[in-house]
């Protein structure tokens, strides 16, 4: 980690929030509770104990490892539904083949992220591809779920594949951090994702000792989360580590800290910054569909059970139990 990087950051556009930006302060600093998802690979719960009113809109994150799996040992995910809003799906290091009942699939790798609008639902499926399954490796991610407003949450299904490569890449001021922008835009600078629901989402690296100070939109929420290392978040330094979730207040710039000391293993202070144009609608939400009410939720599970969402097909060397031969 982290998969695309440069040798020269200062040859990259550089942001920093103006002199009179509102710092925002830390509300809080969650620690992930770890789990396990799919068939087994273990996650860390980011947002788990962050009231909904911080989060709107996005709705929960995974980190899925890192863990360094033996031969055979790779896992994903079953085919399963999703209805009602957007799945994010960021691969760090390793590979991930995707699948959907809609014919779309394609295989994501160090850097790339696949981003799956669900909208009026369909079967998916993510899992390690057999070669990965035969001979092991190292497999880093992290899975964001993103609502939607009522007046998309029926819409058309659709996949981006944003490759690696076509990430916006900024620097600070003094070349300490490197911000890869997925997605919305930083200061003016736009990342390949298309949302419907406006967004901002980063992954930075910051050397030790790098501080960054951030514009951040102040209509917009603002979360960090730290993948790798030891740093700080705010004006006042309040610490974080590996599997923390800092919420920020209100403000016009955020500001992140990474530590002169790291982890052996850790050379940087790995983090993704998050922030939305929060929906406030009524939102009920349980298991794989995301909807406005009870009754919604009902009709989901409905249509799912009658196969309305869509047939598991045999395609993209996948069958219903993931790779052929695993």
């Amino acid at each position: 980690m982290p998969a695309v990087t440069v040798e020269n950051p200062l040859l990259l556009p550089r942001v920093a929030a103006p002199g009179e930006a509102v710092a925002r302060p830390v509300l809080a600093v969650t620690t992930a509770p770890s789990g396990f998802e799919g068939e087994g690979f273990p996650v860390r719960r980011a947002f788990a104990g962050i009231n909904y009113r911080h989060l709107d809109p996005f709705i929960m994150m995974d980190q899925m490892g890192e863990v360094d799996y033996a031969p055979g040992e790779p896992k994903g995910t079953p085919w399963h539904p999703h209805r009602g809003f957007e799945t994010v799906t960021y691969i760090i290091d390793g590979i991930f083949d995707h699948q959907d009942s809609q014919g779309g699939g394609g295989t994501i790798t160090n850097g790339d992220t696949q981003w799956m609008t669900a909208g009026s639902g369909l079967l998916h499926i993510e899992a390690p591809p057999e070669h990965l399954v035969m001979s092991g490796g190292l497999f880093h991610g992290l899975q964001l779920w993103v609502n939607l407003p009522a007046s998309d949450k029926m819409m058309a299904p659709r996949y981006q594949d944003i490759r690696g490569g076509s990430v916006q890449l900024l620097t600070s001021p003094d070349g300490g951090a490197l911000l890869r922008v997925i997605a919305g835009e930083l200061d003016g600078h736009a990342g390949p994702g298309v949302t419907h629901t406006p967004i901002t989402m980063l992954h930075a690296t910051l050397a030790p000792g790098a501080e960054i100070t951030l514009p951040w939109r102040e209509d917009f929420n603002a979360l960090a989360y730290v993948l790798a290392g030891r740093g700080s978040v705010g004006t006042d330094r309040r610490p974080v580590h590996l599997g923390q979730t800092a919420v920020f207040g209100p403000g016009s710039s955020l500001t992140v800290r990474a530590d002169e000391k790291q982890d052996s293993h850790t050379p940087d202070l790995e983090v993704v910054l998050l922030g939305g144009r929060p929906i406030r609608e009524p939102m009920a939400h349980y298991g794989p569909f995301v909807m406005n009410t009870q009754d919604e939720l009902v009709q989901a599970f409905e249509d799912f059970q009658k196969g309305r969402l869509g047939t598991i097909p045999a395609v993209h060397g996948m069958d219903e139990k993931g790779p052929e031969g695993a």
